[in-house]
């Protein structure tokens, strides 16, 4: 083990593509057709958490707990767009619709985009990908969803941003998450050595 295996992800894409797209075969081949790149966002805001729950059972005879046992798991993607677009506000508030108005008395036509109603939120299904040089790291989350509210700063001396936080979902199939990485990085190689 050495430097070779220190990670420094000096590029990032977050893809999104509707529940049950086909996902890519492998950690550098093109992605397919429904994917597409949510684009450009803050290089400090790309961010991955899980957050598992625990119980636990004490004895009197230890000041430990003697049993300790996984209740929930739960897992975030938090990134911060700059490109505003349709893509962006669908993603980012899970959802909506947009329509073009023509206004009746005249004048320029516009868009007008409206958030979900309650209940209407859509599932979207993610890749992070991550680059470093020859490595790449793809993790694949087949199911998430837009389960936070939108606050956003509108400073005359920076771009706004839209704050994108997606909670994986689970299911009865399959794993809720999982990472695709080349078989050319060794030290996920699961063939033990003497």
């Amino acid at each position: 083990m050495g430097a070779e295996n220190v990670f420094i992800p000096q590029q990032a894409r977050l893809w999104l593509a509707p529940v049950g797209s086909p996902a890519p075969e492998g950690p550098t081949v093109t992605m397919p057709s429904a994917w597409y790149d949510i684009g450009l966002f803050t290089p400090d805001s790309f961010n991955w958490s899980t957050d598992p729950s625990f119980e636990e059972t004490r004895a009197h005879q230890s000041n430990y707990a003697v049993r300790r046992w996984q209740t929930e798991d739960a897992a975030t993607i938090e990134v911060d767009l700059l490109e505003w677009s349709l893509a962006s506000f669908k993603a980012v508030y899970g959802g909506g619709t947009i329509e073009e108005i023509t206004p009746q008395g005249g004048g320029a036509a516009y868009y007008r985009f409206t958030p979900p109603a309650i209940g209407s939120r859509v599932e979207t299904a993610a890749c992070l990908e991550l680059i470093d040089g020859t490595k790449r790291l793809r993790r694949m989350v087949p199911r998430c969803e837009q389960s936070e509210g939108v606050e956003q700063s509108f400073q005359k001396t920076e771009a706004s941003t839209l704050p994108l936080r997606l909670s994986v979902l689970g299911g009865d199939v399959g794993a809720p998450y999982y990472d695709l990485l080349p078989a050319t990085w060794t030290a996920f190689d699961p063939t033990p050595t003497p």
